[in-house]
Formats: C-alpha cells, structure tokens, sequence
C-alpha cells in the first residue's frame, strides 16, 4: 500500500518487522502534529515489546515457551489474546494464531530479512505433508489489575492483529489532538479525517507481482485498509517455495490460486483477520464470501488477474488498464 496524494511525513519508527509513518495533509500544521505523532509512535514500540516472537524475551514469548499454564501478562498482550480469540470464534477457525509451530517448521523461527533478496532455509522438511487438525482453542483470561493469561496450551503468533491493534490504538491516540491523519504500517493503514487537498485519503494497493504502479487506488475516509500478500514474505523451505500465510487446518501455506488480498474496514484489527481469512479461501472461494459478509475486498489473483467486491467498487476510484 502506498499514499498517492501530498503528505507530510510528521514521525516514523520501526516497529513490528516493518517501518511505520505517521502522515498529515500537506496543507495542515505540522510543528504540533509531530509531537503528537510521537506519542501515538510509542504505541507500536509497546506492542512490539509485548506481542513480538521475534524476542525470546517478550512477555509473548514467555507466554509461549508455557503455553499449558497461567501467566500474569501486561495489559497489551492480555487484550491482543482476547481479541484474536475473538476473531477465531467469529471466523469459525479460519483465522487461528496457532500457526507459530508451523511458521518454525518451514524456517520462519527467526525475523528473516526479505527486503535483502530471495531467502532459504533448511529447517524442515519444506510443505510437508498436511498434519492433524487440531482441537478448538480455547485460552482462557483473567482480567482485573493484575490480568492474567492461560494459552490453552498452545503457541501463537500475534503478527497480524498485533498490527492491527496497534493501528487502532495509535489512532484513537492521535484522534484526540490531530484529527485528519494516516498511519502506515507496512502497508497496512489507518485514516482518520480526510486530506483536505483531495477530500479523502487516496491509498494505492501495491502489485503483489512488482512494478512501479499500483493495481488500484482506493478513497478512504475514517477507514482502514489491510492486505495479505504473498510478495514479500516467501521464501524457499528445504527446496520448496512457502510463504507466511499459513492455512491452520493444514498447517501449510494457502490461499491457492491468489497473490494477494486487500480489505477495507471500519477497524484495522478487522481488516487484518478479513483480509487473512479470505485470502485462505483461495481463488475458489473468495467471491462467494466477500459478497456473503459484504466485505470490501480486492483480491489479485496467481495469474494477474485483479477483481473486486461490489462493497469494495464504492472505494475505488483508478485501476490499472
């Protein structure tokens, strides 16, 4: 995802494996906004410390080394749990955290640098043959002042919705002082108000194959746009090509026969587990649903084919010839 209108860039941190801006209308004040973004910036910074399992020493990292017994957790990680739980009942299991053992199998057990070329790795033994279906999760939480954490007895990874969430706390935060804004995490955005140049934010969805323009352009006011994409993160798994996206009922990589998939929603945690869950679907299966929930959704397919959902038409405004 990239902005296509005049922006301001008033404060960036790297944060959660990718490198997070904070944008303004060109035409508004900056001096106080930079102040202001700073602090909604120390938001990823606290989720990351929380939810990373790129850090052996993360509370969710400790969490997960024992996931079979109660921890006292920090308040981030407790509600990133809740919430991905919440989003695994709501998606009947198609979006499931269980996926770390998984990501380990196929090399993922470290944050692998793909922006610095084509990566391999020989932990595994590649895909695999597909392993049992696991049971139903069912974590447990003991909230208060104190809260405190039961996994259930499995591993997870918050990648996703810990982006998501730290999206929507960021931008409830920036909310209250500078109303019109977007923040970019790694593609994933939030916008909040509108560029008043333009009347709304227009927000390109990157070619999942490359090239220099993006395959559509979206308008977005007060919204939030998420994509899963098999561009970046992908790599080669003792011989065989693997990516992030991993199907939980197979413990494989899915989503056959697409590249990637954007969503827009009201919430960025929601269009992060949309955007996953639908993409898992397949070529096969999208449609149907995105225009069963009413989802505004995008999706490329393996081709370089490009459709979009009726919800998602009222969006666009450019799509490539």
């Amino acid at each position: 995802m990239s902005t296509v209108t005049a922006t301001a860039v008033v404060g960036s941190v790297r944060a959660m494996a990718c490198d997070v801006t904070v944008q303004v209308p060109a035409d508004a004040g900056t001096d106080c906004a930079a102040a202001d973004a700073d602090a909604a910036l120390r938001v990823f910074r606290t989720v990351h410390r929380a939810c990373t399992r790129f850090d052996p020493d993360s509370a969710l990292m400790r969490v997960n080394a024992r996931p079979d017994r109660w921890h006292r957790v920090p308040r981030v990680l407790f509600a990133a749990v809740r919430e991905a739980h919440d989003a695994y009942v709501r998606t009947r299991g198609r979006f499931d955290p269980r996926v770390l053992v998984d990501l380990e199998h196929l090399g993922y057990d470290r944050s692998l640098r793909f922006e610095d070329g084509p990566v391999v790795t020989t932990v595994g033994g590649g895909a695999g043959p597909a392993r049992t279906t696991r049971g139903r999760w069912r974590p447990r939480f003991q909230g208060g002042d104190r809260p405190e954490l039961h996994l259930g007895g499995d591993a997870v990874d918050l990648g996703g919705i810990g982006k998501g969430l730290a999206l929507r706390w960021a931008g409830e935060r920036l909310s209250a002082t500078t109303p019109d804004h977007l923040i970019d995490a790694g593609g994933d955005c939030v916008c909040h108000g509108t560029d008043t140049a333009m009347g709304g934010w227009r927000v390109g969805v990157e070619h999942p194959f490359g090239g220099d323009g993006p395959v559509a352009v979206l308008a977005l006011a007060d919204r939030a746009v998420a994509t899963s994409s098999t561009r970046l993160r992908r790599w080669t798994s003792a011989g065989g090509p693997v990516h992030h996206l991993i199907d939980p009922r197979s413990g494989r990589p899915g989503g056959a026969g697409l590249a990637a998939v954007t969503v827009v929603a009201a919430d960025p945690a929601a269009a992060e587990v949309a955007t996953k869950s639908l993409f898992l679907l397949g070529a096969a299966g999208i449609a149907a649903e995105a225009r069963r929930r009413g989802t505004a959704a995008l999706w490329v397919g393996s081709d370089g084919s490009v459709t979009t959902s009726r919800r998602m038409d009222d969006h666009v405004i450019w799509r490539a010839p």
